[in-house]
This record gives C-alpha cells, structure tokens and sequence, in this order.
C-alpha cells in the first residue's frame, strides 16, 4: 500500500449521477487525505434503506453527483497530518456519524450526538477545507454521510472510524456499523429491559431484529414482534422472538392488542420503522407507571407526534436513540467483541 501513499489513487465507484437514475460504474479520483482525515481501502460495503431514500431524493435536498454508501468494511491505506489513533493496515468501520472526543456530547456519558462529526445528510464535502476528495477528470463528486462507501477507496475523517480486531471478518461485521448497532443499542444502552420482562419490537427488519437481539441478550421473557408482513415471523424467532402481531389480523388499535396480550401493557417497546403511526403504538403500548417506548426509525420530515398527555402522566416513558447511543470509536470495538465471542 505504501506506493499510493501521498498519490491520487485511480479506482472504480458506482456514482449516483442524479436522483432516481441508476448507479453508475466510474472511474474515480480519490485524492489523499488531508489534516485529520483517513483514506481507506473498501473491502465490503452494503446497502443500508438509508442510501435509496437520499438516492430517491424525496423531499430532501438533491446533491448530485454524488457517492453513497455507509455501511462498510475497509482497511486503512494512509492518513493525513495529525492522525495518531490510526496507522496504514489497520482495520476500520466508517460510521456515519463521529465522535470528536473534544465537545461537550463526546464527554458527557450519556450522549453519542458529537457537535463536529454528528451525521449531516446536506454536506457533500470535508470539513478540513470545504471540498470533495472525489472528482472525475477534474470535476468533484459528492460524499455521503462522510463515508461514500460505494468506492474502492474513499477519505474519511478520523473521527468516522472505529479500529476494530483485524480477525473480525469485514464480509460479517460491516452491517455493526450502521443498523445492526442501532437496534441493538436502542434496546440493550436506551430500553434497557430487565431480565424476565417483556419487549414489543415494531418492525423486523434489520434494525428491528437486532432490536430483538438486544432483548434476547437482556433476558426478556416475552419477546412481541410487530410486523405487517407475516413473512418475516419465522426470521425473527430466531433473534429471540417469541410472539408475533400483524395490525392488519385486528380490527383494533394494535396498541389495545398488545396491551390485552400483557395485562395491561409491555414494559419495553423499540420503534424500528419510522411510521408514526407505529410510533404512537409503540408508545401507546407500554405499561403504566414503568413503561418505557424507544424510538429509532427517522419518520418523514412533516410527520406529526401526536398522544393524550396523560399517557405520559400515568407515568409512561418516551425516549429517542440515535444510533444506539453507541460512541463510534469508544464503543463499536466492543460491539464486535461481543460477535468474536459467539463465533469463536
């Protein structure tokens, strides 16, 4: 790897060229990294929901060309003046959002929400120097999220990336840095289920069935599993689910099914969706007096919270997560130690 050290590197990248429109092969120049920035070798990278909803560019700002992709794999090839935590060969996650280990959020304890590096959907440049380190004959590319990980090599600041085990396999553990961590913190760092309780997982894909894994892990009797599709029943058993419930089978509120399902309510509840309608249920359906609804899906930009206040008088408890509340460089490591020790 040395030889590219300082050098403009030539590699392909599926570049999204305007909204909608699909991803095209490319070759790309990825300059070297500047002052706190890491360039990596991509190894492994895959498609987080994420990536198709600012690919689609609904409703929010388009920013095109563009290089997306966040969930990933890679290997560090060089780093740029003032990097100290990490060396060429080491192995790395890109995570979307960073921890600075300087402000105010990345000191406090309970906060992963870093001033600096917290994810901004509208950047598509660096912070050291206001440009892209992407460009084709001379023309910029866009990043994502700080990672554009649909590259063979893309640059990264230093605080986007979590040193992990070099045994870890990449193929396996790229999924820890996006979604898989999110669902699982939400319920082992935000719900925080005690042994032998009950949990009700809104939505069971990736995230939720890591959600679900969470509860698992915590010791939760009952394990409520909350989807429209029936299909996704049989996967989600295996991540510790134990019961299902489709909205549709009822002509309820699935809130009142589950509340009937558990004398009276669950005592935790992870949102994995972003409906708001599901959000409201996943409220709506925790026990009084001790309750506690987490949510983690990103609802649409105009959607409303709407709940009696006195559902949060009876002492029901409403939290929000952001990536797990996992501190990318201080705690991903451990996240993938916990998946060394059941591969092993």
């Amino acid at each position: 790897m040395t030889s590219t050290v300082g050098q403009v590197i030539r590699c392909r990248a599926a570049v999204a060229w305007e909204a909608g429109k699909p991803l095209v092969m490319e070759e790309v120049e990825v300059a070297p990294p500047q002052a706190n920035e890491v360039r990596v070798k991509i190894l492994f990278t895959s498609l987080c929901h994420t990536d198709v909803y600012f690919w689609e560019a609904k409703g929010q700002n388009p920013l095109f060309p563009r290089i997306y992709g966040h969930e990933a794999g890679g290997i560090v090839e060089s780093v740029g003046e003032g990097v100290t935590d990490l060396k060429p060969g080491d192995h790395v996650l890109p995570v979307f959002t960073g921890e600075c280990k300087e402000c105010a959020h990345c000191k406090s304890e309970e906060s992963n929400m870093c001033d600096l590096l917290r994810i901004n959907t509208d950047r598509g440049v660096m912070l050291n120097d206001g440009k892209s380190r992407f460009s084709i004959n001379g023309k910029p590319i866009y990043h994502f999220v700080g990672t554009s990980t649909f590259s063979e090599y893309t640059v990264i600041h230093v605080g986007c990336l979590a040193k992990i085990n070099p045994l870890a396999p990449l193929d396996k553990v790229c999924v820890l840095s996006c979604g898989i961590s999110t669902g699982l913190g939400a319920t082992l760092n935000v719900a925080k289920p005690a042994k032998g309780s009950t949990v009700a997982v809104f939505g069971l894909g990736a995230v939720g069935l890591a959600a679900a894994e969470g509860a698992r892990i915590a010791g939760a009797s009952r394990i409520i599993g909350v989807d429209l599709n029936s299909n996704r029943f049989e996967e989600a058993k295996k991540f510790g689910a134990t019961e299902f419930v489709n909205p549709k089978d009822y002509n309820k509120p699935v809130q009142e099914v589950i509340a009937e399902m558990t004398n009276g309510g669950v005592d935790r509840s992870v949102e994995c969706t972003g409906n708001i309608d599901a959000m409201i249920s996943a409220f709506e359906c925790v026990h009084d007096g001790w309750g506690v609804a987490v949510l983690v899906g990103v609802p649409h930009k105009d959607a409303v919270f709407k709940t009696h206040p006195m559902n949060l008088l009876n002492e029901r408890t409403l939290k929000g997560t952001f990536f797990g509340n996992y501190k990318p460089r201080s705690d991903l490591p451990s996240v993938v130690e916990k998946y060394m020790s059941k591969v092993q």
